[in-house]
């Protein structure tokens, strides 16, 4: 059977992701990756319109402390990564939802020490329009939260560390650069 390319012409009950190309599968991963990333703004948005921004965050730190695991455990299972510290948070954030909407670099420096640059989040970007200054907020403390629990998912004692944060002063440039590190033994 060919591949397809698209889904033109007549609906076919029988058809399924098996009967697609793959370039049409990463296509198709991409736009659910992007709308998985707009409900996470459309929720948070409708807690601020009704509740404020305060309510908002709140929710929004609830939500990642909680779905940052569940994420975590459920890539590393489908693509056999095992938590074995940096190296297997650097896969597992290589394949998430995120890195279809987000530009980022990954750096393995030693087996105990990795760096994640984000140069391009359109969370920030939106953020950063609307003007309030909410960046400081949510990059420095949900996001900065939520790394933290990637972090200990991997190992219990990784530590991580903000390299760079928003506020930005150019907004083209880097976005933030954090640094993830297990302590040697010993």
């Amino acid at each position: 059977m060919t591949e397809r390319s698209d889904y033109s012409g007549e609906f076919d009950q029988g058809l399924g992701f098996r009967d697609f190309s793959k370039e049409i599968l990463i296509k198709l991963l991409s736009v659910y990756a992007k709308l998985y990333q707009t409900v996470d703004g459309l929720w948070y948005t409708a807690v601020k319109e009704r509740s404020g921004n305060e309510e908002a965050v709140a929710c929004d730190f609830w939500v990642w402390q909680k779905q940052t695991p569940y994420e975590m455990a459920r890539l590393c299972r489908a693509l056999k990564i095992e938590r074995d510290g940096v190296s297997g948070l650097m896969k597992a954030l290589q394949f998430g939802p995120w890195c279809f909407t987000h530009k980022m670099g990954f750096e393995l420096r030693d087996k105990n020490t990795a760096t994640l640059t984000i140069s391009y989040c359109p969370t920030l970007e939106v953020i950063e329009k609307e003007g309030n200054g909410r960046e400081a907020r949510i990059c420095g403390h949900v996001d900065f939260e939520a790394k933290k629990r990637l972090a200990r998912f991997f190992h219990p004692e990784m530590t991580v560390r903000p390299l760079k944060l928003p506020p930005r002063q150019d907004k083209e440039g880097l976005c933030c650069q954090w640094e993830f590190q297990v302590p040697a033994a010993g």
